[in-house]
């Protein structure tokens, strides 16, 4: 770093340091400025004014919440599809036609698990041999 670099910044910590000094001397004016003998009576009006009762924290006001965008999809993926009875129709009668679950994303647009749920759902898929009742 060149020395011209090292005094702008050390010119720049002096003039955040003396910033800083004038704020806390403006702070320390406000309670009397407005009318109040010291800076406790000044911040138990302020906790009023707020509706906070004495000795409980007061907790930072959150700005008003703004409507959320619609969140976008991850890159590489589809946005999400409702399935509608109609989509649910189609799995069916392409599952009954001996389509594969690939063959039928492709068909109607909905993730391969998807299409597994609504198979499981519509009886279409046979029971895995497992212990016996």
């Amino acid at each position: 770093m060149s020395n011209d670099t090292v005094k702008k910044i050390e010119d720049y910590k002096n003039r955040l340091a003396a910033l800083e000094q004038e704020l806390y001397a403006e702070l320390a004016q406000l309670p009397h400025r407005y009318g109040f003998a010291d800076a406790d009576e000044f911040i138990a009006a302020l906790r009023r004014s707020k509706g906070v009762k004495p000795g409980r924290k007061v907790k930072a006001s959150k700005p008003a919440k703004a409507a959320k965008p619609a969140k976008a999809a991850k890159a590489g993926r589809k946005a999400r599809v409702k399935i509608t009875p109609e989509i649910e129709a189609q799995v069916k009668e392409l599952a009954e036609a001996g389509k594969t679950g690939a063959e039928i994303v492709k068909a109607t647009g909905i993730s391969l698990p998807s299409v597994q749920n609504l198979k499981k759902k519509l009886g279409l898929v046979k029971a895995r041999g497992g212990a016996a009742a």
